[in-house]
């Protein structure tokens, strides 16, 4: 799980950070808004803890950035001093989805941080099967059926297809995909997740009349999108040039 804190208080964002990480996330800390702005362009990150009060950019712009782009649905807690009722409004309604009050309570911390990722459905455990539709996914056996066919995967074909449908919808940077399924610092390059992506979206014949898309996200990863079983003509063209 890959959390982001943003806090001009250096002091504040690595408490935040030593509470995450011995909760067992991983993460990244940004001291500009800006600069978490441009890197969310780039990556994909499973919560925001964000500070309101920053030079520059607000925590309150970086919010509202957040929710008009592709992580409209991700995950924010904003951490401030600010403790007017009509500033807790002003931030969950700017689309905060906790609002926390410093000086922080380590438990009540990680405990909210529990919750709203619980209520974005990110950190439930790893299921040993799994229904999408028409597939069924049995981990244990690497197996997958499709349309009643059962299709055999490799370990790390499994782990893809059960990243892309248990996000479904959600962009996922390439980075974050090569990390969850390579290893923190795989030594896998892009040409390996583009490969692995090619043989799930042949093997599990991901197609309209099937229900789900793998889509390619330029300059950033991809996403597995569910459909319609009738499709535009443009729409498959674009299937086609993608290799199904």
């Amino acid at each position: 799980m890959r959390c982001a804190v943003l806090d001009d208080d250096k002091a504040q964002t690595e408490l935040v950070a030593k509470l995450l990480a011995d909760a067992g996330y991983q993460c990244e800390v940004f001291h500009q808004g800006r600069t978490l702005v441009n890197r969310l362009r780039q990556d994909t990150f499973d919560l925001l803890v964000i500070d309101w009060n920053m030079p520059g950019m607000s925590g309150i712009e970086v919010l509202e950035t957040v929710r008009q782009g592709q992580h409209s649905t991700l995950p924010v807690l904003m951490i401030t001093s600010r403790a007017d009722d009509e500033d807790v409004v002003t931030g969950l309604s700017a689309g905060a989805d906790d609002y926390i009050v410093k000086p922080l309570n380590p438990a009540i911390f990680l405990a909210r941080v529990d919750a709203a990722l619980r209520r974005a459905q990110l950190n439930k455990p790893q299921k040993s099967s799994a229904s999408f539709g028409v597939y069924t996914f049995d981990v244990p056996t690497e197996t997958a059926t499709v349309n009643g066919e059962p299709v055999k995967l490799t370990a790390k074909e499994m782990a893809l297809a059960m990243m892309l449908f248990e996000n479904m919808s959600r962009p996922l940077s390439r980075s974050y995909l090569l990390e969850s399924i390579w290893g923190q610092n795989p030594e896998a390059e892009t040409r390996t997740l583009d490969a692995h992506v090619s043989r799930i979206r042949a093997k599990l014949n991901l197609r309209a009349e099937n229900g789900y898309r793998v889509l390619p996200v330029y300059s950033y990863g991809y996403r597995l999108e569910p459909t319609n079983a009738i499709i535009s003509a443009d729409e498959a063209e674009l299937e086609s040039a993608l290799g199904n």
